[in-house]
């Protein structure tokens, strides 16, 4: 287990009121979860998701812009090592293919993915492949396809696209020679759930999807062979009735708890995980400490557990029982604008 001072990333956004000038840089005690700093890495725009290389070199945040764009960081000397265009329009979620040779993006606003290739040097090359969810037709409310996460699975043969717009989330296969997308597979949620953020369970055969527009949670069959992931039915996310949006599930290394992040109730949901991962049983609700979380997620040793405050301009933080996954508040928020994305190391 590590101790001491480690680094924290925190994404934001440059263009919204009272948002922060680029990614925010601080560190936390790897002990009592106390989060400290006031630099900066400027000269990225709106980077409201950060993803880190798996040789911990490279730190990439999608520009959520109407002409999105995906930013490579070096973090030894916080050099910004170029830009590229992701082809649509407001990425806001990115992801490293566990080989570290592809970048992963969505975009929002246009319903896309996108793959760029990143060289030795952490660097990205210009965009490899570009997808839109153009099918099927857009749920209740929505106007199109939006494209939320962008993911790779725990077996590494398939990437996985989930859509909010279409109810829909895609499969691919990501030929690692040419770095192009070829669909497998579609999973349909129910029309209007609005699926925003899917999780694997280390098992790899199954994986939890977190529904934004209709405030719940859904347990999925993974087939590691064929990449088709079953939906089952949808769960509560434990928040009564009123508004909420849950945003992001996370799973413990051991398989053994999941949690979810509320919008809107503004609380953590803790499941027990059961039957190999097959069943979430809800625990319970823990207040979150601020207003719209956005973004959950682990230290490195699953010890803490780090929450993005968006409109309390604030990142919270909480210890992790090993043991029985309750969760327990580190002190105070730590104050930093509009946090939607925080990235510990």
């Amino acid at each position: 287990r590590p101790t001491g001072p480690r680094p924290l990333y925190i994404g934001t956004y440059t263009s919204a009121e009272g948002g922060g000038d680029g990614i925010r840089v601080a560190t936390y005690d790897a002990e009592t979860g106390r989060i400290t700093g006031e630099e900066t890495i400027t000269g990225v725009a709106d980077p409201s998701y950060l993803a880190l290389h798996p040789d911990g070199r490279t730190l990439y945040a999608v520009n959520e812009r109407e002409n999105g764009s995906v930013t490579a960081v070096r973090l030894s000397d916080r050099r910004v090592l170029g830009t590229r265009s992701t082809g649509g329009a407001a990425p806001c979620h990115l992801s490293v293919h566990p080989r570290g040779r592809w970048l992963l993006s969505a975009d929002y606003g246009s319903g896309s993915v996108a793959v760029h290739p990143i060289d030795g040097s952490g660097a990205l090359g210009e965009r490899t492949d570009r997808v839109v969810h153009d099918s099927p037709e857009p749920g209740p409310g929505q106007e199109g396809p939006h494209a939320h996460q962008f993911v790779t699975s725990p077996d590494g043969g398939h990437v996985l696209a989930v859509d909010l717009g279409t109810d829909t989330v895609y499969t691919y296969r990501l030929d690692e020679s040419k770095g192009t997308l070829r669909e497998v597979s579609r999973a349909r949620t129910r029309r209007g759930a609005g699926p925003r953020h899917l999780t694997f369970h280390p098992g790899g055969r199954h994986a939890y999807l977190a529904n934004e527009l209709d405030d719940t949670v859904v347990v999925c069959a993974y087939d590691p062979d064929s990449g088709r992931l079953t939906p089952g039915d949808p769960q509560s996310t434990g928040t009564g009735s009123g508004t909420n949006y849950p945003a992001q599930l996370l799973v413990t290394a051991d398989g053994s708890y999941a949690y979810l992040a509320n919008r809107g109730h503004d609380t953590l949901t803790r499941y027990a995980v059961e039957a190999g991962g097959a069943r979430l049983r809800l625990l319970d609700t823990v207040p979150v400490g601020g207003d719209f979380p956005r973004q959950i997620a682990f230290s490195p040793d699953g010890t803490l557990l780090f929450a993005s405050l968006q409109r309390s301009n604030a990142v919270s933080v909480f210890h992790v029982d090993g043991e029985s996954g309750e969760l327990r508040r580190a002190g105070e928020p730590f104050a930093s604008p509009v946090a939607v994305c925080a990235l510990p190391l």
